[in-house]
């Protein structure tokens, strides 16, 4: 299954995350590694939130990954929550849908 690890953050986010930005990379490295951290990053024009793409059995990781996040800690993010994301067209869709 997929998750979505969504990121309500500061309106300084931008320029206020510089410093912690490579803790924060540093910190995805083993997620990304272990396969559960598919894609993630900030939205754009303007920088108001960020999506972070898990896949697994369940959110646990996601959360997990957000309770620790350097960004989260700093106070860059104002609210964080986990969505069950149910993807059904594409190469790597948990639940594709053939049409015939």
């Amino acid at each position: 299954m997929h998750y979505l690890l969504m990121y309500d953050v500061i309106p300084e986010y931008a320029s206020r995350r510089l410093p912690y930005r490579k803790a924060h990379f540093d910190y995805a490295a083993p997620y990304v590694e272990r396969g559960e951290l598919l894609l993630g990053g900030a939205l754009a024009n303007p920088v108001d939130g960020a999506i972070l793409l898990f896949q697994g059995s369940g959110p646990e990781v996601a959360e997990q990954f957000a309770r620790d996040d350097p960004y989260v800690k700093a106070g860059l993010v104002s609210e964080w929550q986990v969505r069950e994301w149910t993807t059904v067209v594409g190469p790597g869709a948990a639940m594709r849908v053939t049409f015939s």
